[in-house]
């Protein structure tokens, strides 16, 4: 069974939304990105859940 990768998204906040700058797999990067950036930026972790069989409805 394969372990879900985790998805690091930098947003930076541009008045009145957040704005998506990058996707990566990356947690360095992304990480490097949001410090050259600095102020009103946030990095969000995506990690899918794995594959679990469904319940049958009963």
């Amino acid at each position: 069974m394969e372990k879900p990768v985790t998805t690091y998204i930098v947003s930076v906040f541009e008045k009145p939304h957040w704005r998506t700058v990058l996707t990566t797999k990356d947690k360095a990067k992304a990480e490097a990105l949001a410090k050259e950036i600095g102020d009103k930026v946030r990095i969000e972790e995506i990690t899918p859940k794995g594959n679990r069989p469904e319940k049958a409805a009963g």
